[in-house]
Formats: structure tokens, C-alpha cells, sequence
């Protein structure tokens, strides 16, 4: 029993001392691979840190990309109003060139329009210039040689006067104005009111004697357009259209602003159509069409336009 004991005791103690080896070699190896996973969580906490210290450098650099983000958007957003911006101010100022060369098209048009019409008129006045001087000229031409006959008939008159023996002295008396007595003269007034009296009777011989004399003795008289006028027309009555159309003339040149210009106008394009002149004739009836275009004289020239 005790060698039992015993040897149980020893084999307990092997096993004991077995055990104990075994123990202490796992506690070692333990240990070992503790140290290992020490140094491996200094490693790993070193990373990490390393990591944490890289995420914090990212953070970092993400903030300075949002914030770069956002300054470039404010920056897109500047630069697209600004775009925007400079887009319609071109916008505008293409319209305000379209607009000035428009208006740079029409004012040239407008210039070569006033420049031909300024041209047409020059050339309409050089020409009724022309023809006005060459009429002047004419009538004047005219004028001389009615003189001349005058002169010759009176001088054949006073041979025949001597033949007969007749008191010339008597007959080349002209009969007194009307209403002029050997008292005292008519006033303006009376003296037309009677030379027109006389007119409207058909005594167109004393009736232009008033009126001659009312010229002479009253040149600025309120009635000494008028008065000129009447003398024209007492010509034209007689059909002495030639002299009508000088004694209109005067009324025109002489009272530009009386109201017998626009008449005197008509009665002479009238004249020259009576004798055959129709070229003159349609520029004085033309010319009175323009310058008195409501008055009735201007009706009636443009009437008698068209039947030349």
C-alpha cells in the first residue's frame, strides 16, 4: 500500500512537475505572445494615430476645398453676372448701333432727297429766271416798237393836223381826271371812288386817267395798288394784252404785299395765253398755284392748267 502511495505520490508529483513545466512554458509562451501583441497595439495605436492625425490633415483639406468650393462658386456666379452683364450690354449696344446706322441710312437718304430737290429747284429758278428775263426782254423789245409806231403816228397825226389846219394846241388838251375841277383837288378817297365809278361805266379812258392821276398825286395811297390794277385791267379790256401784262408787272414789283398780287398773277398768265404764250402763261399760273395755293385766283389758274 505505502509502495502504492508512493508511487502514486511520484507519479502525482511527475505529473505535478510535468504540469508545472507545461504551465510555465504557456505562461512564457504567453507572456512572448503578449509582448508581440504589445508591441503590435503600440504599432497599431501609432497608426492609428498616424491615421487620426492623416483624417485630421483630410479634414483639414476638405474644409479647404469646400471653402475653395464655395469662394468658387461665389466666383461662378460673379463671373456668369458678369457674363450675364457684358451679354446684354453688347445686347444693347448692338441694338443702339443697329439703331444709329438706321437713322445714319435715313438721314443720307434724306440728304441725296433735300440735295435732288435743292438741285431741281436751282435748276426750275435758273430756268424761270431765264424765262422771265427773256420775256422782260421781249415785252421790253415789244414795248420800244409800240413807242416807235406812237411816235410815228403821232408825228403822221400832226402832219395831218397841219394840213388841215387844225389847232393841235386844242386837240392834244386831255380832258381833265374825273372829279377834277379848277377848285380845289379830290382827296384820295374821292378820286378812286370816282375813277372806279367811271370804270364800272366802261369809260375806261377817263376812268384811267383817275387812276394815273391818283398815282401821281397820291404815290402811297392805301388805294394805289388797287389803282395800278384797274390800269391793267382797263388794258386788258381794250385787248392790249401786251401792255395789260407790264401794267400787272408794276403791280406785283411795286406792292408785293397787297392784296392785287394773286389777281394780277392770273390776269397776266391769262394775257399770255390771249396773245399765244402758252409757256408763260402755265409758269405764271403755276407760280400763283404755289404761292397763293387757297386763294380763288389759284382755283382758277389750276382750271385753266389744265386746258393748256
Amino acid at each position: 500500500m505505502v509502495a502504492i502511495r508512493v508511487k502514486t505520490i511520484m507519479t502525482v508529483a511527475v505529473l505535478f512537475l510535468l504540469t508545472g513545466c507545461a504551465l510555465q512554458h504557456d505562461v512564457n509562451r504567453h507572456e512572448s505572445h503578449i509582448v508581440a501583441l504589445s508591441r503590435q497595439s503600440d504599432r497599431y495605436a501609432k497608426q492609428v494615430t498616424e491615421l487620426e492625425q492623416q483624417i485630421q490633415e483630410l479634414k483639414r483639406q476638405n474644409n479647404q476645398i469646400v471653402a475653395l468650393q464655395d469662394e468658387n462658386t461665389q466666383t461662378g456666379t460673379q463671373i456668369r453676372e458678369l457674363r450675364s452683364n457684358q451679354e446684354s450690354r453688347e445686347k444693347e449696344l448692338r441694338e443702339q448701333m443697329a439703331s444709329l446706322r438706321a437713322e445714319n441710312y435715313k438721314l443720307r437718304e434724306d440728304f441725296q432727297e433735300l440735295l435732288g430737290k435743292a438741285e431741281m429747284a436751282d435748276h426750275t429758278a435758273k430756268r424761270e429766271t431765264k424765262a422771265t428775263e427773256d420775256l422782260v426782254r421781249e415785252w421790253e423789245n415789244r414795248f420800244e416798237q409800240l413807242e416807235r409806231i406812237t411816235e410815228t403816228n403821232r408825228d403822221r397825226i400832226a402832219r395831218f393836223e397841219s394840213y388841215l389846219s387844225l389847232d393841235t394846241a386844242e386837240k392834244t388838251v386831255s380832258p381833265k381826271p374825273p372829279g377834277v375841277s379848277s377848285g380845289k383837288p379830290l382827296s384820295e378817297d374821292d378820286l378812286y371812288a370816282a375813277s372806279k365809278k367811271a370804270f364800272d361805266e366802261k369809260n375806261f379812258e377817263k376812268a384811267r386817267e383817275g387812276f394815273q392821276k391818283l398815282l401821281e398825286t397820291y404815290p402811297k395811297s392805301q388805294h394805289a395798288d388797287n389803282a395800278q390794277f384797274w390800269i391793267g385791267e382797263i388794258y386788258y379790256r381794250e385787248k392790249w394784252y401786251e401792255k395789260s401784262i407790264l401794267e400787272y408787272q408794276k403791280v406785283i414789283e411795286k406792292y408785293p404785299k397787297g392784296n392785287k398780287v394773286p389777281a394780277s398773277l392770273l390776269k397776266q398768265g391769262l394775257a399770255f395765253s390771249n396773245i399765244g404764250d402758252k409757256a408763260n402763261a402755265r409758269l405764271i399760273l403755276q407760280e400763283l398755284a404755289k404761292k397763293y395755293p387757297k386763294s380763288n385766283e389759284a382755283t382758277i389758274a389750276k382750271q385753266k392748267l389744265k386746258d393748256l
